[in-house]
């Protein structure tokens, strides 16, 4: 049956980056397009990108194209995304799935965009 496993979440400073992978397994790969999908807390499955099967044609919606990289590795039944810029409320869960409606999706990777407990830090010079 069809399995997709994501991979690659975790709590990122707002402004970093983070790189999501999945793998497929019990279907032909190189014949589907994959797509990524999201849902932030409380909110419904939101489709996030696409590719074709052959990588030529990528889509994204017009509010995140320019923070947004798909890719896929079809020799190993994988697909790839990479979010740079992110911002708070890029927090949900991602999905890796076999259409847009998210029938066929994964269980999910967590994505948080906190700038947590970290300081703004201190400068420290060593000199002679």
């Amino acid at each position: 049956q069809v399995q997709l496993v994501e991979s690659g979440g975790g709590t990122v400073q707002p402004g970093g980056s983070v790189r999501l992978r999945c793998e497929a397994s019990g279907f032909t790969f190189n014949l589907y397009w994959m797509d990524w999908l999201r849902q932030a807390p409380g909110k419904g499955l939101e489709w996030v990108s696409s590719i074709s099967q052959g990588s030529h044609t990528r889509s994204y919606p017009d509010s995140m194209r320019s923070r947004l990289a798909i890719s896929r590795a079809n020799e190993k039944n994988l697909v790839f995304l990479e979010m740079t810029d992110l911002r708070p409320e890029d927090k949900a869960m991602y999905f890796c799935s076999r259409d847009r409606e998210g029938l066929n999706r994964g269980q999910g990777t967590q994505v948080t965009v906190s700038a947590g407990s970290w300081g703004q830090g201190t400068q420290v010079t060593v000199s002679s």
